[in-house]
């Protein structure tokens, strides 16, 4: 009754400002902040403040003068977030806690009992859903995606618009499930897991992580990839976890670039969790995320008694997916979001080596075509998808208005939109648009991947092409009988041709010739090669 109270007395205070912003109910649930005195929210410490959650059920109407019906309590909380911290809506992290400052795992809006939790205002996401649209077509086809409900919030009498609250990422039985890797546990099984690691940017120091020792792509300097410490956190990870899992990843990547790296027996797959690979990269490439693969990308490892793979998830942070940058990849829907280092090279955050490798391994892709046909024709198809766009987008309509006349940004450039619509109705349509270009184009791209090495008999004798799906270039091995013309042609997927080599080879003799491609676009080319009289012989390459 006494908190009632207060959250009365609180309410009376505010009154003028809510009434003012014309902010009075809504059908989402309402998260109400008030600091000590109206403190500032700053990026560290945690400022202590009370929440209070107003929600009374899905379609039910939640009025501000309603009791706090779902949290009523202490919190810490603080800005998040790193380029989003320039935007004046901002991102914040709260910790839900008893009255002397200790944690205190609750259950908020249903979601299971913990105590760390994330409030997501989108801001440069003018359709308010990237977020709320990735994490659901996440948990609909991964183990884990942190769960969402879109809510609004209020702070210290400020109306903030829509905001999205979710689960910080972290080792929980409901979230990233994994063994606890507490300070005592260095040795045997115990030192074997669980970890979870990811590629971001620094929010501390570069020895909250260790480096790669391999380039991140061919060519480059080893190092420039850095595998974070998430958990056990950098401050509470011990001396000798830090060894084991750095020597794990380095026996990863020394597999990932070896030859036979693809072996079914010795290769990747010793190592790593292949489906959680294709799950991410579904839902990379479904929004051709600008960030995938190379920032907010999370891994974990179990125990070893567990599971001893890698894992790859869960996903985290779209606000620049679905065709919302205007730099390097672009806002089409074409290409895959994963050849990023090829559309913007200069970038300081890079796709590691590994992840265009596994696309090397012809069993890899056939697997990943598969599992795409698979879910298009159920959990991901057109129908699920956009009737779930369409369930936020009534969700949000009227929500959307209060948010765009606290932030009128609908008429603005905000960084890195490529479009300005105008329109809230504009933002959704632009990227449901958008989104069904870009699953048809993934259909046919899927379908276009090759996932045979081509090995033909005669009418050439011996012919190898390797690798058909390439990224430089080229090889093409033939035995020669007698003295003879050698011609290779090859045709871009319009017909025109590109290169052109001719060669005389002597008898007795594997001749070689190579292609190289390094400066032409990814796509699908052809060949065809002919040898002396006998009929020539075509095929089918894929660059990535």
């Amino acid at each position: 009754m006494k908190r009632f109270l207060l959250a009365f007395l609180v309410f009376a205070s505010i009154e003028f400002s809510l009434d003012a912003q014309n902010f009075t109910n809504s059908k989402l649930p309402i998260f109400v902040v008030n600091t000590s005195g109206g403190a500032q929210i700053v990026d560290e410490p945690k400022t202590i403040a009370h929440l209070g959650v107003i929600w009374n059920g899905d379609g039910a109407i939640n009025y501000l003068t309603d009791p706090f019906t779902d949290y009523d309590g202490q919190i810490g909380i603080e800005i998040r977030g790193s380029s989003s911290q320039w935007f004046p809506k901002n991102n914040f992290a709260m910790e839900t806690q008893n009255a002397d400052s200790t944690s205190n795992n609750v259950s908020v809006l249903g979601f299971p009992k913990e105590n760390d939790w994330v409030l997501h205002g989108p801001y440069s996401d003018k359709t308010l859903m990237r977020n709320a649209l990735a994490f659901t077509l996440g948990s609909w086809i991964m183990p884990y995606a942190p769960r969402v409900r879109d809510c609004e919030l209020v702070i210290n009498g400020d109306y903030r618009g829509v905001y999205v609250s979710t689960a910080k990422i972290k080792q929980d039985d409901n979230r990233v499930n994994t063994s606890k890797s507490g300070p005592d546990e260095n040795a045997g099984d115990d030192l074997t897991g669980g970890y979870i690691l990811k590629f971001d940017k620094f929010d501390g120091l570069v020895s909250d992580g260790f480096p790669s020792a391999y380039p991140a792509s061919p060519g480059g300097v080893p190092g420039g990839t850095v595998y974070q410490y998430h958990y056990p956190k950098p401050d509470e990870i011990t001396p000798p976890q830090k060894a084991y899992i750095q020597n794990y990843i380095a026996n990863f990547e020394d597999i990932m670039s070896s030859p036979d790296f693809a072996d079914t027996v010795s290769g990747y797959r010793s190592m790593l969790d292949v489906p959680s690979v294709i799950q991410m990269i579904f839902i990379q490439e479904i929004s051709r995320n600008v960030d995938g693969y190379r920032l907010s990308t999370f891994m974990y490892k179990d125990r070893d008694s567990v599971d001893s793979r890698l894992h790859l998830g869960p996903v985290w942070d779209f606000n620049l997916g679905f065709s919302n940058v205007d730099y390097c990849i672009g806002p089409g829907y074409q290409g895959w979001a994963i050849d990023f280092n090829d559309f913007c090279p200069g970038d300081y955050w890079v796709v590691h080596f590994w992840w265009k490798r596994l696309w090397q391994d012809p069993l890899f892709v056939k697997q990943m075509k598969q599992e795409w046909a698979s879910l298009r024709a159920s959990t991901l198809s057109n129908e699920h998808i956009f009737h779930l766009v369409d369930s936020l987008e009534n969700m949000l309509q009227e929500p959307a208005q209060r948010n765009f006349v606290r932030w009128p940004t609908l008429h603005e450039y905000v960084w890195p939109n490529p479009v300005i619509t105008g329109s809230y109705q504009g933002e959704v349509d632009r990227m449901r648009t958008w989104l069904t270009n870009r699953l048809a184009w993934m259909d046919g791209a899927m379908l276009a991947l090759v996932d045979t090495v081509v090995v033909v008999e005669p009418p050439i004798g011996g012919l190898v092409v390797k690798p058909t799906l390439f990224h430089d270039e080229v090889n093409f091995w033939l035995d020669v009988v007698g003295y003879q013309r050698i011609s290779l042609e090859v045709f871009d997927a319009h017909g025109r041709t590109i290169h052109t080599q001719t060669g005389f080879y002597d008898d007795d003799k594997v001749a070689r010739l190579t292609w190289n491609a390094y400066d032409l676009p990814a796509g699908a080319y052809f060949y065809k090669l002919k040898v002396g009289k006998k009929p020539h012989v075509v095929g089918k390459l894929m660059k990535y």
